[in-house]
């Protein structure tokens, strides 16, 4: 029986993920920076683990409560809306610890135990901002697509290693807490040289014409995840198909 360890757990994505691989008869490593069981179902199969993927003795002690793993989900993340000229380089950088950063260290720690087994895979979670450029994101496009980079160089890396890498790239959900776990950080981050401009953009994200949901990317990580082929990129919901398919 195969084991996942999936990061960021506590809601959206992460959440249906564990609850996907944990119907699928998988062990799953349900991590979060606050351990929240009444979230999950309760199973000898299923563990809530804490981890802050932006601390070195948090990534240190979760994998040595995890035990063997064969998939690692980098899933965990933050959100971020706002015009750029407005984003303190404090903010900028908080979010790169997380969703560049924490995806690299996390990948860094497992990998020894994967490349020793010559087998295991990396799934990363991306958006389907790197598929087209959408406005009020730089920050945030440009911390997925450093991960994007990454993880097509890894590929290289690991693939002599029996370790496959893979991309998830979700669409836009608007049921996610994209913004809402973006939190005081956004505060201040829309002036008003450029509220006529974000108006317009929020109107747009009010009516979409297609989007994500939560079970799109449990579905397309639990695709990557048995992936034998060489295929890197899976995106994620019928918005992000769309735009792959378009790019």
């Amino acid at each position: 029986m195969k084991t996942v360890l999936i990061t960021g757990c506590s809601s959206g994505y992460g959440l249906e993920t564990a609850r996907h691989f944990h119907a699928q008869g998988w062990n799953v490593v349900a991590t979060m920076r606050t351990p929240r069981e009444d979230v999950l179902p309760r199973s000898d199969r299923l563990r809530v683990v804490a981890l802050d993927v932006t601390r070195p003795d948090s990534i240190a002690a979760a994998l040595e409560a995890s035990g063997p793993i064969d998939v690692l989900v980098n899933n965990a993340g933050i959100g971020l809306m706002g015009a750029f000229e407005a984003t303190p380089m404090t903010t900028v950088r908080e979010v790169f610890e997380t969703n560049t950063f924490g995806v690299m260290a996390m990948t860094q720690a497992v990998l020894p135990q994967l490349r020793a087994r010559r087998s295991g895979v990396v799934v990363n979670v991306t958006s389907s901002a790197t598929l087209a450029p959408m406005p009020l994101v730089a920050v945030y496009t440009a911390s997925k697509m450093a991960i994007e980079g990454f993880s097509a160089s890894l590929v290289f890396e690991l693939d002599a290693f029996g370790v496959r890498v893979k991309l998830v790239e979700p669409g836009y959900g608007p049921t996610t807490r994209f913004t809402s776990n973006g939190g005081p950080r956004m505060d201040g981050l829309f002036p008003d040289a450029y509220a006529p401009f974000a108006q317009r953009i929020f109107a747009s994200l009010g009516q979409p014409a297609l989007v994500t949901s939560e079970s799109d990317v449990a579905e397309a990580v639990w695709r990557a995840a048995n992936d034998a082929s060489g295929q890197l990129r899976f995106p994620a919901g019928p918005d992000a198909v769309a735009l792959a398919r378009a790019s």
